[in-house]
């Protein structure tokens, strides 16, 4: 079978392979793009889209169930669970179909193929079809997408216990959780941990680390935890989890070994939210010279290049840090040293996130224990959101605003867990990326009575690291 010649091939109709694909079809590239299942790769279809659209809801109900507190009087919110769901799949397949329209009628140089790629030679591919049959394919330039899956501890009697993972659960269910069990307490199993609790499922989180979010500083995760025991969600930390059975009544039960002994413990459904794994074992990387670290994730340099020339990967199938903002500059970094003689690279990007539970804690730069990792001298000011007056009229007190400053007066990190996290720490990251020094944050005359205000106030409290 012959071979259909193209400029570009890219696997993957994700955050990074898309835009790429309208970018290269712009400059005048024939662009083959290969996605074998939903387009959007995990931001539209497992990630960010559809959690924040059920996020939204569950935020709605607890403003509903608070309201009291500001003086509104209102009966108990009724959760219906299926028009919340019905809600974030509309908003998913509407973002599927305006992609499917964009690759396939509103921009030509385009050719979408519905198949699954397998790597034959570094640079040609065999495309299994969707509906059956194969495609040969082959292109100076190829780009990997494919992203991650989620990953599945051996435990015993896990595989056949029903459990969901945040890509199935997303995709497929139906019903409301009676009682949720979380197994790991990451940012994923925090999210959903609060997000099933506000719409009125009863909640358990069980992670091996002795706290949430063990990457986090303990003064930045502890007062997480502390909200999400106050809403009901119950934490089973440093447990080790050994045997997962489902009973014939369909509840599961996980058996735990915790530093107090074994444990039981029952529910409706088993969340597996434990890490995420690459899509990389079936591309047939055998017949290229791309070579893969320990953990499976393709190796790249700082252009993003793999071992084999001509041959890019791109997104969370590369490792590092998984978000769909990252992703995305991966695809600035190709795109501006394929067409524009650009010289972006991975190294020294900014790596800012938001954890979506209410208040949201957003992350910029570094933290105090990374500080002190790499003996960078700093100052620390925590200012608690009660003081702030947006905070206090609004009613949202809970939290913190936490500001690293280094030798020369510019902030070399922040993390704010409070109300409008992620805006106040993208502003953070403005001031960061600009080079201000603190000062001029203090003396800026900011529009009153803003969350923006916080900058003038987030340094009064600053002293030296410990």
């Amino acid at each position: 079978m012959p071979a259909d010649s193209f400029d570009a091939i890219i696997i993957g109709a994700g955050q990074a392979g898309t835009p790429l694909a309208y970018a290269l079809a712009a400059a005048g590239r024939r662009v083959a793009m290969v996605e074998s299942d939903y387009l959007g790769g995990s931001c539209i279809n497992y990630g960010c889209a559809p959690t924040k659209a059920l996020l939204a809801s569950a935020q709605r109900a607890h403003h509903v169930r608070t309201a009291g507190e500001l003086g509104i009087k209102a009966p108990e919110p009724e959760v219906d669970f299926q028009a919340v769901i019905e809600r974030m799949h509309r908003l998913r397949q509407n973002s599927r179909d305006s992609l499917h329209r964009k690759l396939t009628e509103d921009r030509d140089g385009i050719t979408l193929i519905r198949g699954r790629a397998q790597f034959t030679a570094p640079h040609s591919l065999r495309i299994a079809l969707v509906g059956g049959g194969e495609q040969q394919l082959t292109a100076p330039l190829i780009f990997i997408n494919t992203g991650t899956r989620a990953a599945v501890p051996d435990i015993e009697g896990l595989a056949d216990s029903g459990y969901l993972t945040s890509d199935s659960l997303l995709l497929g269910l139906t019903e409301q959780p009676e009682h949720l069990l979380i197994m790991g307490g990451s940012y994923i199993g925090v999210e959903f941990s609060q997000m099933f609790r506000r719409l009125g499922t009863r909640v358990t989180v069980v992670d091996t680390k002795p706290r949430l979010m063990a990457r986090e500083d303990p003064d930045v995760s502890h007062p997480l935890e502390e909200l999400l025991t106050a809403s009901g969600v119950e934490l089973v930390l440093g447990a080790e989890t050994h045997r997962v059975a489902r009973a014939a009544d369909g509840r599961i039960t996980l058996t735990v070994d915790t530093k107090d002994g074994e444990r039981r413990l029952s529910g409706s459904h088993l969340l597996v939210a434990v890490g995420r794994e690459p899509n990389t074992q079936h591309l047939g990387l055998e017949h290229t010279g791309i070579t893969l670290n320990k953990k499976g994730y393709i190796e790249v340099n700082e252009h993003l290049q793999t071992s084999t020339r001509g041959v890019y990967a791109l997104g969370d199938v590369k490792g590092g840090p998984q978000f769909t903002h990252i992703s995305y500059d991966d695809y600035r970094i190709v795109r501006d040293a394929l067409l524009h003689s650009g010289q972006r690279t991975t190294a020294h990007r900014p790596l800012p996130y938001v954890v979506f539970t209410e208040p949201q804690l957003g992350r910029i730069g570094l933290s105090k224990n990374q500080a002190k990792e790499q003996g960078i001298a700093y100052r620390v000011s925590r200012l608690p959101a009660r003081t702030i007056g947006r905070a206090v009229q609004t009613g949202e007190t809970d939290g913190f605003v936490e500001v690293l400053v280094g030798e020369d007066d510019r902030l070399l990190g922040a993390a704010v867990l409070c109300e409008q996290g992620g805006e106040i720490m993208t502003m953070f990251q403005l001031a960061m990326a600009g080079r201000l020094r603190y000062q001029e944050l203090e003396n800026m005359i900011l529009a009153h009575p803003t969350w923006a205000e916080v900058l003038n106030n987030a340094f009064q409290r600053l002293k030296p690291g410990e």
